[in-house]
């Protein structure tokens, strides 16, 4: 029986060092992913605001007038 829970925790003691790899390995993978999202948000932001300037730029101008029945 002692050899059967040897086995057991052995067993246990393997799957938690793979787990423990495999969170570790995970949690690097989800700091890359946030690095390259908060990268591409702030070019986003970059092209947006630049996109805005040339609308602005090229928006013919309104002259304000009194409508007609004035």
């Amino acid at each position: 029986m002692s050899e059967n829970l040897s086995e057991r925790l052995i067993e246990l003691e393997i799957r938690y060092a793979e787990q423990e790899k495999t969170i570790e390995d995970l949690s690097g993978e989800i700091a890359e992913q946030w690095k390259l999202i908060s990268g591409m948000s702030k070019k986003l932001n970059a092209l947006t605001n630049r996109f805005l300037e040339l609308e602005e730029q090229t928006a013919p101008e309104v002259a304000v007038t009194k409508p007609p029945h004035w």
